[in-house]
């Protein structure tokens, strides 16, 4: 069973979520704690604003966790989007990660707005017009 979910997603997305929980629990705590004092008035929506905020930034931190399982359900897969020219196949999600990290990728797609080409970095592109 470990050298199946060894080479799929499920293992960084088991901690992806996992991290996340911690991640947010925590820093909600120390701020409900540490930084709300309860004789000030909203309290209620100020703990459920920082829930939130916290949420968000433990999803950013375990982006590249997210991103690794996503690869890597596709990976291989027998599509054209999981296979070379436009997917690396990986026997592993250690060297999914690996190689992500090694071209400074662990953060591609994270953006709603930009998205940023490494230097050097040539993609793949269909030069099919479509009319």
């Amino acid at each position: 069973l470990i050298l199946l979910c060894s080479s799929s997603g499920l293992i960084p997305r088991l901690l992806c979520d996992v991290l996340s929980l911690w991640i947010c629990n925590l820093l909600a705590h120390a701020i409900n704690t540490y930084a709300i004092d309860d004789s000030m008035s909203h309290t209620g929506e100020i703990k459920n604003c920082s829930q939130a905020v916290t949420g968000f930034f433990a999803s950013m931190l375990t982006y590249p966790f997210v991103l690794v399982s996503n690869l890597m359900a596709v990976n291989n897969c027998g599509l054209a989007g999981g296979l070379p020219p436009y997917a690396s196949v990986y026997p592993t999600w250690v060297d999914c990660w690996r190689h992500l990290s090694r071209e400074g990728n662990m953060s591609r797609g994270n953006s709603l707005f930009f998205r940023k080409l490494p230097a050097g970095k040539m993609y793949a592109v269909d030069q099919q017009r479509f009319f």
